[in-house]
């Protein structure tokens, strides 16, 4: 029995029926922009773009840098489908809700899961501007019992008890190296351990001190949901934080971070991003190309 704040099957049906309805190929590969990440979704050819207002069931993103829109195209010969904007619990959104569009892209056909974010800096060896590949996470929120898959588990998306093993895809994570490398870019570019946390206020001193003694190297207030989800559904992974400030970890020294300063270094370096992520989705290739669900 669901209440109406209960996730439905049927809900996700009929937004991917009311897509498909629309565009014109289903995507095999979905890219979720992160604050001020956006500009990536204008180059796909042939784009067909829908405000999210106006998909039934959809979120409203109220963020500043998120455009909400989901734009469809191709990519480097590849169908996909890039989300201009992401939902956060700090919004007041249920974790079903802020997760709801992965679910319809596992509903229209999409095998890879592509994530970028915005992220401030817990290793002392990161710069702002730099590139943190997202070797695996740490999901605050899910250690409290706080998980997209909490409730009734619907077996046409997933097992109830998904592994999180090799979650963050090692032959996406190697390629990704690889083209930094070729690009020159090679200093720019690291893999480590991105922490998910709630937000809206950026971390305390004591709170970063914490999460880098367990490991984190980033920290941000998205993604781990979306990712948990995707392989729930049996998605590939591939995660990419673009780390816009240190986070500070000492009661001296002042660290100055506002959510405008994130969206200029977005500005400054999604050039590189874009060029990364083009060229990893030139690379993947897809056994056989199975018909969405919906």
């Amino acid at each position: 029995m669901h209440s109406k704040e209960d996730l439905r099957y049927e809900d996700c049906e009929e937004t991917a029926r009311w897509l498909l309805d629309r565009i014109q190929s289903p995507p095999d590969i979905a890219i979720i922009c992160g604050s001020g990440l956006g500009l990536l979704a204008e180059t796909l050819s042939d784009p067909k773009t829908f405000d999210y207002t106006q998909i039934p069931h959809f979120p409203a993103s109220t963020v500043a840098g998120h455009s909400g829109q989901l734009v469809f195209g191709t990519l480097q010969g590849k169908s996909c489908v890039c989300m201009k904007g992401r939902f956060h619990v700090y919004e007041g959104y249920p974790l079903w809700k802020v997760t709801f569009p992965i679910r319809v892209f596992k509903l229209l056909g999409v095998k890879l899961l592509m994530v970028t974010n915005a992220a401030g800096s817990l290793c002392n060896t990161y710069r702002p501007g730099d590139l943190m590949i997202i070797r695996d996470h740490i999901n605050m929120p899910g250690l409290a019992a706080l998980s997209p898959l909490r409730g009734p588990n619907d077996e046409r998306f997933g097992p109830r008890f998904p592994s999180l093993w090799d979650t963050y895809d090692h032959q996406l994570r190697t390629t990704a190296l690889e083209i930094a490398s070729k690009i020159g870019q090679a200093d720019l570019i690291h893999e480590g351990v991105y922490c998910m946390v709630g937000g809206p206020n950026f971390e305390s001193v004591a709170e970063a001190r914490f999460l880098q003694k367990l490991g984190a190297d980033a920290v941000g207030m998205s993604t781990a949901p979306e990712v948990v989800v995707a392989k729930h559904c049996g998605m590939r992974v591939f995660g990419l934080s673009l780390i816009t400030n240190r986070v500070a970890q000492a009661y001296e020294r002042q660290e100055t971070v506002n959510h405008s300063s994130v969206l200029e270094v977005g500005k400054q370096r999604s050039q590189l991003l874009q060029a990364i992520i083009t060229d990893l989705v030139r690379s993947v290739q897809f056994e056989n190309h199975q018909e969405p669900a919906a």
